[in-house]
């Protein structure tokens, strides 16, 4: 088991990635949409069947393309390109699309595809999550849930959780599910209320 869980959040603008991260960790929402422009990294802790495990929430501005290649330069190239700084070391991925726009869902598809195509041969696969935000306006939505949910689950062998970041609905499902997948062994088999009791050293905010 790693000391740290490093998590990447991926997706398109506008389909509320960001406030998924700062509903779980610090339990708000706001109505104004603010564009990520900038990776930012928040190290929380959380604790899980009383015990205390540091996670790396890694939430990064749309990206073009996701960094290419296996060769040192093709690394050296993912370091000196801030905004993908760290996307290729993670631990797990969360991609948001937003169930109402169409557009989302195909980027996100694209993005899961080029980690695919990019992850390292011979090591474990890392998981995948992926999530549909705002599902509180469901009756918007683009793409039937049981034609998303069968693709992802049984084409793409990923997890998928609905959320609402507004109303803080699904929220702590999805980071336990995460973290299961990533095999914290401790966070099996307990209801997510019961395994996540609030995250501890919230205001720890890197902007790169």
């Amino acid at each position: 088991m790693v000391a740290t869980f490093k998590i990447a959040v991926l997706g398109a603008q506008g389909v509320g990635k960001s406030a998924i991260v700062r509903q779980f960790l610090y339990n708000e929402f706001s109505e104004v949409c603010v564009p990520t422009t900038a990776r930012r990294v928040y190290l929380p802790a959380v604790v899980m069947n009383g015990h205390v495990h540091d996670l790396q929430i890694m939430d990064f501005p749309p990206i073009t393309a996701f960094p290419p290649g296996l060769s040192p330069l093709c690394t050296l190239q993912e370091w000196a390109d801030v905004c993908c700084r760290g996307l290729r070391s993670v631990h797990a991925y969360i991609l948001v699309y937003d169930i109402c726009c169409f557009d989302s869902f195909e980027y996100i598809k694209t993005i899961r595809q080029q980690i695919l195509e990019t992850r390292v041969i011979g090591t474990s696969e890392t998981p995948i999550i992926i999530v549909g935000n705002k599902r509180d306006l469901q009756r918007g939505r683009v793409i039937p849930r049981w034609n998303v949910s069968n693709l992802v689950k049984k084409t793409w062998k990923c997890g998928y959780i609905e959320c609402s970041a507004k109303y803080n609905w699904h929220i702590l499902l999805l980071f336990s599910e995460l973290l299961k997948s990533v095999g914290c062994a401790r966070c099996k088999h307990v209801h997510p209320p019961i395994r996540f009791q609030g995250a501890l050293r919230r205001n720890r905010c890197t902007i790169m």
